[in-house]
């Protein structure tokens, strides 16, 4: 049940929360040494959907720190967050939130994409995967990425793919991706 904020927005979750409780860790690619629990990897941070009310928590200064966000009013982040609630099972953005500073530390979204082929599948897509700058070296980027994989598995998703820089290669090989011969990413930017 949503709760209404102090902001007189409801608190919703973009997604259903038991999605996560659901996921086989057992299936997580990546190795850790400092995470016991990977839905409370530290005693006071919480892995959960992104909520309405993370625009008072930091969520958009968070994903300044990955690239340009723009002014964002609260009435343009509700709009859009409604706007991918009503699209049900495609959009699942994984916040975490320090739950001592009330901050968005951590953030990674899939986006489900529904196909015709592979008889009517969907594709995962990997983006937007950032940890704050005061928060890197915990292994929580690492725990975003294998939460999306394991994810996407069970949302029976055919394949999982992402985009990124050459130097963060390494990091997502050792969650199963690798380069496919032969394939290539080609964009066209419109704006920044």
């Amino acid at each position: 049940m949503a709760d209404v904020h102090e902001n007189g927005y409801l608190d919703e979750a973009l997604f259903d929360p038991s999605v996560l409780n659901q996921l086989d860790m057992s299936q997580f690619k990546a190795e850790y040494k400092n995470v016991t629990t990977p839905l409370t990897p530290e005693h006071n941070l919480q892995i959960r959907p992104l909520h309405l009310e993370d625009y008072d928590k930091g969520y958009l200064d968070l994903l300044k720190q990955l690239t340009t966000v723009g002014d964002v009013t609260r009435e343009e982040f509700v709009d859009r967050f409604q706007k991918m609630k009503a699209c049900p099972d495609t959009y699942y953005i994984v916040v975490i939130e320090d739950l001592k500073s009330g901050q968005i530390i951590g953030s990674a979204t899939l986006v489900k994409e529904q196909k015709f082929i592979h008889h009517l599948s969907s594709r995962g897509r990997v983006e937007d995967v950032i940890v704050s700058d005061l928060y890197r070296g915990k292994e929580l980027g690492k725990l975003l990425v294998d939460i999306l994989v394991c994810l996407s598995q069970q949302l029976n998703c055919y394949k999982v793919s992402l985009e990124c820089k050459d130097d963060n290669l390494k990091f997502y090989c050792q969650f199963g991706f690798e380069r496919t011969p032969g394939q290539n990413f080609m964009q066209q930017r419109f704006y920044d």
